[in-house]
Formats: structure tokens, sequence, C-alpha cells
């Protein structure tokens, strides 16, 4: 085994989790003026696109597990944002549905992606590096998680 594929700056994944880690940590100041954390903003976002989902819709959207997604979901219940019903023709299956509150969230958080956007301009990355960027990640992302359901 070569010792070097042992080192973190040779690993593929650390400047991938970094960048994750440092991009959820610029969304918070913007999220905690709305009272919302990381998570809580991307279910949001889910909803606001497509609104009446079940939880495991969303989970599909997000990647997420059922059994991390439910605590997300009945926390943000408490904060008035959703509801939860069991669906009439599926009584298996939850539903969320926003909220009048978290239907009206949705215009206090506009101007975030652009506010996280300008930030990364700000230091020097072009425009083109970032959707390149995501092009290539939102490819990773359709591969791995390809790879994932082959493995079920």
């Amino acid at each position: 085994m070569n010792e070097q594929q042992l080192k973190l700056n040779n690993q593929i994944c650390f400047p991938i989790y970094s960048v994750s880690r440092l991009i959820t940590k610029a969304y918070k100041p913007f999220l905690e003026g709305l009272g919302l954390t990381y998570p809580q903003y991307l279910v949001l976002l889910v909803l606001w696109e497509n609104d009446n989902l079940s939880i495991n819709q969303i989970g599909e959207k997000l990647l997420l597990n059922t059994n991390t997604l439910s605590p997300l979901i009945k926390r943000m219940e408490k904060m008035e944002l959703l509801d939860r019903r069991r669906s009439k023709s599926d009584e298996r299956s939850v539903l969320i549905e926003l909220t009048d509150k978290g239907k009206e969230l949705r215009e206090n958080a506009i101007p975030i992606p652009e506010k996280l956007f300008n930030t990364l301009l700000a230091e020097n990355v072009k425009l083109g590096d970032i959707l390149f960027l995501k092009d290539i990640l939102n490819n990773w992302v359709d591969i791995l998680s390809e790879k994932q359901n082959d493995r079920k």
C-alpha cells in the first residue's frame, strides 16, 4: 500500500467535506435571522418548490433517511412552519404541508442565495468556476447515489 494514499491532503473527499461545512457556516448568519438551521432551510426549499410532499419524497430530494428527517420535521412543526398528516390514500405515508407561516418565510429567504453567492464572488472566485463546480458535484451526486441504490 502506498503511504501517500493515507495523507489527508491527498484525499478527494476532505476538501469537499471542508467546503460543505464552511458553506453551511457561511449560511448561518443569514438563516439565524429567520430562526432556521441549514437542514431546516433545505426542507423549506424543497417544500417551497413543491408543497405537500411525503417525508420519503423530501428525503429522496435531500438524500436523507427518514430517521434523520423525521425529528427535523417534528421540530419544524413545533415552530409552526409546517403540518404533518397521514395520507388518505396510504396510511403509512406522512404528508408534509407548509403552514401560512412557512409560506411567508419564503419572502424573507429570497435574498439568501444571492448573499451567499456574493460572499464567494467577493473572494475572487469566478462565476464560471462556481457553475462548473456545481455541474461536476451534481454529476458526482448522481453517480454516487446511483451506486448506493445499487447496493440496497
